[in-house]
């Protein structure tokens, strides 16, 4: 039997908008990124923008971003929450990136212009996977930028890309130690929460909670969040059918080559005997000797002579 919950989930797609998605609640957006930059950027304040940039053209469909804001020194952010993992995530990343830079562009008069492109930033929450090549990574963020590859160094700063892989973030209460590893455990835990824990008795904490309370939803925004939920429960039960898939076909596979590498040693020594037991018989060995020797029957002998 299903219980009401307390608190909604952060990272489904409604309980994400409602919670960091409002003008009225962009202190828990700020302080959330400032949390992911740990430092590198502080953000004061932002305004919301069209999460909505239309193609240039009839073949170049819409984007829509799951939030999109600007800082006050023109940095644009795009936020979106990824719970299914994507073949092309990385590239798909690339191209939001890409658009949100190239709209910079004026329609005209582009020498004045002289390509002064702000920074942009994406920033991805993945709940549930991690990156497709980052498997054996312990690691909870992966904070890109353009760098030289042989010597490190920073070549363009004002393009980033953080990817939040929730599904490694293992610490527990007594374990947190900033604010970013607040954050991360309000995103993972808030929902399985009955009441605000004492070590997140921060006012910036406390206003997410109350925001968040199941119980203060009007009957609409239940029903949009419980279907929004729902959805996160499919994508959540697939993922893990595919991954028992995966897995029994990595043990099938396995007790198959078990079984082919025994075959194959049998083989080997079967024909090792074969070859000691003619060697035997050329020396004038009795029939009988090699045999015992050998441990094969005196039929086998007989057939090799």
């Amino acid at each position: 039997m299903l219980t009401t919950p307390i608190y909604i989930d952060p990272v489904t797609d409604y309980g994400f908008k409602l919670i960091f998605g409002s003008e009225t609640n962009k202190d828990l957006l700020i302080a959330l990124l400032n949390g992911f930059f740990r430092g590198r950027k502080n953000i004061v304040d932002l305004v919301y923008v069209r999460n909505e940039h239309v193609g240039d053209g009839v073949e170049i469909g819409t984007v829509i971003f799951d939030l999109m804001c600007t800082t006050a020194d023109g940095a644009k952010f795009v936020i979106e929450v990824q719970r299914t993992a994507q073949v092309n995530l990385k590239r798909r990343m690339l191209y939001y990136g890409s658009k949100i830079i190239a709209d910079q562009a004026p329609k005209g008069n582009r020498k004045a212009w002289n390509y002064e492109v702000t920074e942009v930033y994406v920033i991805v929450l993945m709940d549930g996977f991690v990156l497709p090549d980052a498997e054996e990574s312990q690691a909870v963020m992966h904070d890109i930028c353009l760098c030289n590859r042989e010597t490190g160094e920073v070549f363009y700063e004002d393009l980033g890309f953080i990817y939040v892989q929730l599904r490694n973030f293992t610490k527990a209460e007594h374990e947190l130690e900033s604010d970013l590893d607040r954050w991360l455990y309000v995103l993972r835990d808030l929902s399985k929460l009955d009441k605000l824990p004492i070590f997140l008795r921060k006012s910036i904490f406390e206003k997410l909670f109350e925001i968040a309370e199941y119980c203060k939803l009007n009957k609409e925004e239940r029903t949009m969040y419980d279907v929004s939920l729902k959805r996160k429960w499919d994508q959540e039960a697939a993922r893990q059918y595919q991954e028992q898939e995966q897995k029994k076909r990595l043990e099938e596979g396995f007790e198959q080559g078990l079984e082919q590498g025994r075959f194959e040693e049998r083989a080997k020594a079967e024909a090792e005997k074969k070859s000691a037991a003619l060697k035997m018989l050329a020396s004038g060995f009795a029939v009988e000797v090699v045999a015992d020797m050998l441990g094969l029957s005196i039929e086998d002998i007989e057939k090799l002579k």
